[in-house]
């Protein structure tokens, strides 16, 4: 379902400029010099209305946080709890996901969460999927040698697609559930605000972790 449109949108975007990175990929191969540390590289794709990424910036100030969100209006919420939270560790992007090397450099980030990905189900849609061998190519040559994935979703169909094209490309998987609420792995989960919604009414949440190799 699209998200309706937010009143005085631009008016409110433009109070949260100040951690929306309007030309990323001047930043390429430098992001410690614009964070002004040598802290890891941490980048969501796909960061909806930033109840994850903004609860895990508060959590670990230690580490660089990037967003990446395609749609205005969820963009603008993630922007305006980053802004209330006052979280320098956290800045926002608007790319498309399959550009993401002229923002970053080859091994530049050490993590990437997919959260809940669009599952594009139609087969003709099957190389927009963030988990298709395409995307995969582009993940691995951007992650540190030591990086990995971590990729959540409901969608069941999409689960087992990912795992076939993680293990058709040479990933080492890991810590694989297929009821992460109901295993161990959710000690230490944080929740998007659609896993929220969809948990509650029963549907199991789906979680891997991929490593290159």
């Amino acid at each position: 379902m699209r998200m309706r449109k937010k009143k005085n949108g631009a008016a409110r975007m433009e109070l949260c400029r100040e951690l929306l990175v309007e030309a990323p990929e001047n930043n390429k191969g430098n992001w410690n010099a614009y964070f002004q540390n040598d802290h890891s590289l941490h980048l969501e794709i796909g960061c909806g209305k930033g109840g994850f990424i903004t609860t895990l910036a508060a959590m670990n100030p230690a580490i660089n946080y990037v967003a990446i969100e395609r749609y205005h209006d969820a963009l603008l919420l993630a922007l305006e709890k980053a802004m209330e939270q006052k979280l320098p560790n956290l800045r926002f992007i608007r790319v498309d996901g399959a550009k993401l090397e002229e923002s970053f450099a080859k091994g530049e980030i050490n993590r990437i969460y997919l959260n809940f990905s669009d599952p594009w189900p139609k087969a003709r849609h099957a190389k927009r999927r963030l988990t298709s061998p395409g995307f995969l190519a582009l993940y691995r040559a951007l992650l540190h040698e030591n990086g990995k994935i971590v990729f959540k979703t409901d969608n069941q169909p999409l689960f087992h697609y990912s795992l076939e094209t993680f293990r058709e490309t040479d990933w080492r998987l890991e810590h694989i559930t297929f009821d992460l609420h109901n295993s161990p792995l959710n000690e230490n989960n944080i929740m998007t605000e659609y896993e929220k919604t969809f948990s509650e009414k029963g549907f199991p949440i789906h979680q891997l972790e991929a490593y290159p190799v």
